[in-house]
């Protein structure tokens, strides 16, 4: 999933206006009084690090063309979309930095690695609370599970169109080598934010912005 600078051709630096707005504003809208809790500072620099371990165990298919878990559905149940879409940043900043990512491509991989799943994320995550019943097994299975799936799966599918748009790959060259392991990446994202969120939920759930024992559990 992490473009390299080669793969950036000129005349698409207009990324980074488009990200930079995205993060501007997620500054200015999160909420940073919850962060006057001690606690919480060490649950979102440790939720950090574990998303930037996660990125770190990546296979790669051709230049640009690495896959590994993004996390983004966990952090967004953790700390909402603002800060899940900031932890995400911080954490693409610490790769380009410790691992030579490159730094041209920032505002691709940013767009593809945090603004993409962290929206369908909490779409999810809103669709779901507005239709559906409040109960433990629709927040994990549907918020957890699926979402994260689904997060995957759109990562896929913009990264692709977004190198094909580049002219860096030919659609039918990667509609066969590359997007169908989004399929397999998208299980493996499942299984693992579903079981994270499960623990969370049973053992601190105060930890879990987006979940209310009252809401979810009591009197079901």
């Amino acid at each position: 999933m992490n473009l390299t600078d080669a793969l950036i051709p000129p005349g698409w630096q207009w990324l980074w206006l488009v990200v930079g707005v995205i993060a501007t504003r997620a500054l200015w809208q999160a909420p940073w009084r919850v962060l006057t809790r001690p606690e919480l500072h060490h649950v979102m620099l440790g939720a950090c690090v574990l998303v930037l371990a996660f990125w770190q165990i990546h296979a790669g298919i051709r230049p640009g063309l690495s896959l590994h878990l993004l996390g983004a559905t966990l952090l967004v149940l953790l700390f909402g979309p603002r800060f899940a879409l900031l932890c995400l940043l911080l954490v693409l900043a610490l790769d380009d930095a410790w691992f030579g990512s490159g730094w041209q491509a920032f505002a691709a991989n940013a767009l593809i690695l945090a603004v993409v799943p962290v929206w369908v994320s909490w779409t999810v995550y809103r669709l779901a609370d507005a239709r559906l019943p409040n109960n433990l097994f629709i927040y994990i299975f549907v918020n957890g599970f699926f979402g994260a799936a689904l997060s995957v799966l759109a990562t896929g599918f913009v990264a692709t169109g977004l190198l094909v748009a580049m002219g860096d790959y030919a659609w039918g060259d990667l509609s066969q080598t590359y997007l169908p392991y989004y399929y397999l990446m998208a299980w493996s994202e499942a299984v693992t934010t579903g079981m994270l969120v499960t623990v969370l939920v049973v053992y601190r759930p105060q930890w879990v912005a987006t979940f209310d024992d009252k809401m979810y559990i009591n009197g079901k």
